[in-house]
């Protein structure tokens, strides 16, 4: 394996001093910094314990083996694959089993000691996929932190090399993007940097320049990782603070360490253990809590909205005019004669398996469609407890009796199918007798119908049938309706 000089290994990236030093903000507009010392990284420890596992692994004679393979016409240098090293690490580690050591090899990966050669996803498959070590000179306990001039030459110089396994992914080309829109008044001078640099990669082996390449894409990966990815290289909050070094960014804000809850570098405290146990129930309660960005939470909104747009009188004329207002039957009549049904009402059934059900003609579809798979017992359980909800408190005993017995004993009647662990709490709940005892029965009834019965009566020819049907006999009267509504909007605007 190709590796850097012990010079330069040495050697450390220097901040660049020049007049346009307000230009180097991050992609997310955080300003970078430089360590003051390798010994002041909160992680130093973690990393000195993975290297000395990866020199064990580089061993020539006990190490993983490293081997050059030869494929088509070419030749993929110093790889090996992922099951030697599961295979090693179980072998020559204190890991119990394939798991523990997968999991052991997803987090050193993820530091950049190793990286698959085809991938920008750090991590490892207990396959035959090929992965590389990292040459030291790339190593995290180099304490590098990289600026985004740096990352503009490399994007820049991979652009320049007409290869396909140089070819920049989609994350990277808008990185690109908006690097050079961020330093459009130096970018002459970051294109120099990186044609200088790529005559110089010209120059080397064609097998050590492939290595290298790989390397300086690893190293990228695990500083400017691609959406998704976690970024290993961020330094705990807490650690830093319990170090008693500034927050980077905040450099009015210092706090002390006695103010954070104990780690394990062996920081003294003065905490108690009843403040720590409030710590962690919170902690707890947080975890359990979904967080949900805005932005996914509007995308819902708006797809809700565009679904249901057809339904809304506000933009679209309805089928049949608001007896309410106009006086006018036509919209009861019609619910009696069940026969005339309009598109837009049956499309509305493959929304949801709630809307289906809403509607008393797709009710009757849908109880047809689950007798024709002998599964009509379900939704017949199903609305028994729901009815059993709005029961007076007198007759909730004698309706618990009989959907008991008519559902779920041993000699139902109409026995429905349940998991152990729901009818073992319905039977249960049955020593109270309440309103809410067959909940867990229902909810996991329902469940089944939502994931197997419903999407396989929209799939369904009877389902199909139906709103074709409906299609051939959507009424004129209402496509007038929408054609004279849009008609007065065009008018109106």
């Amino acid at each position: 394996m190709v590796t850097m000089n012990s010079e330069k290994v040495a050697a450390k990236r220097k901040p660049e001093s020049n007049n346009e030093s307000c230009l180097e903000t991050s992609i997310d507009e955080e300003p970078l910094h430089h360590p003051t010392s390798c010994e002041d990284a909160p992680n130093l420890l973690l990393y000195r314990k993975m290297e000395k596992i990866v020199e064990r692994m580089q061993d020539e004679n006990t190490g993983v083996p490293v081997k050059t393979v030869k494929s088509f016409m070419s030749k993929i240098p110093s790889v090996f694959t992922g099951s030697d090293l599961i295979v090693w690490m179980i072998k020559n580690l204190d890991v119990d089993d394939q798991q523990e050591a997968l999991h052991l090899a997803h987090l050193m990966a993820a530091h950049g000691y190793f990286f698959p050669i085809d991938d920008h996803m750090l991590t490892v498959k207990n396959d035959n996929t090929f992965y590389r070590f990292q040459t030291p000179y790339f190593w995290p306990s180099n304490c590098w932190e990289p600026e985004n001039t740096d990352y503009a030459v490399y994007l820049c110089k991979r652009t320049m090399q007409n290869k396909t396994r140089l070819e920049l992914a989609d994350y990277e080309a808008e990185n690109l993007a908006r690097l050079q829109k961020m330093f459009s008044r130096k970018w002459e001078f970051i294109f120099m940097q990186a044609e200088a640099q790529s005559k110089v990669d010209k120059k080397r082996d064609k097998l050590e320049r492939k290595v290298l390449d790989s390397q300086e894409r690893a190293f990228w990966d695990v500083h400017r990782p691609m959406p998704g990815c976690v970024n290993t290289t961020e330094i705990d909050i807490k650690k830093a603070c319990q170090m008693n070094k500034p927050i980077h960014g905040v450099k009015s804000l210092t706090i002390e360490p006695r103010k954070m809850s104990p780690s394990t570098s062996g920081i003294e405290s003065n905490v108690s253990t009843e403040t720590l146990k409030r710590q962690i129930d919170a902690l707890k309660a947080r975890l359990g809590r979904r967080n949900i960005k805005v932005s996914k939470a509007a995308e819902s909104l708006v797809a809700y909205y565009e679904q249901y747009l057809e339904y809304d009188a506000f933009f679209v004329a309805p089928e049949y005019p608001n007896p309410w207002i106009s006086d006018n039957p036509e919209l009861w009549e019609q619910e009696k004669m069940a026969k005339d049904i309009s598109a837009r009402r049956v499309k509305r059934w493959a929304f949801s398996l709630k809307e289906l059900l809403q509607d008393p003609i797709g009710r009757e579809h849908f109880i047809k469609f689950l007798d024709k798979e002998f599964s009509g017992e379900n939704l017949k359980f199903w609305e028994a407890v729901q009815q059993l909800k709005s029961f007076p408190q007198s007759e909730v005993q004698n309706k618990v009796t009989e959907i008991w017995a008519e559902f779920l004993a041993p000699d139902a009647s109409c026995p429905i199918n349940v998991d152990c662990q729901s009818y073992e709490v319905t039977k249960k709940n049955m020593e109270s007798l309440d309103r809410w005892s067959f909940d867990c029965s229902a909810a996991h009834v329902y469940h089944l119908m939502k994931s197997d019965s419903y999407s396989r009566y929209l799939r369904s020819d009877m389902y199909k049938d139906f709103l074709n049907g409906s299609k051939k006999k959507t009424s004129v009267k209402g496509i007038r309706s929408i054609v004279s509504f849009t008609a007065r909007k065009d008018n109106i605007t």
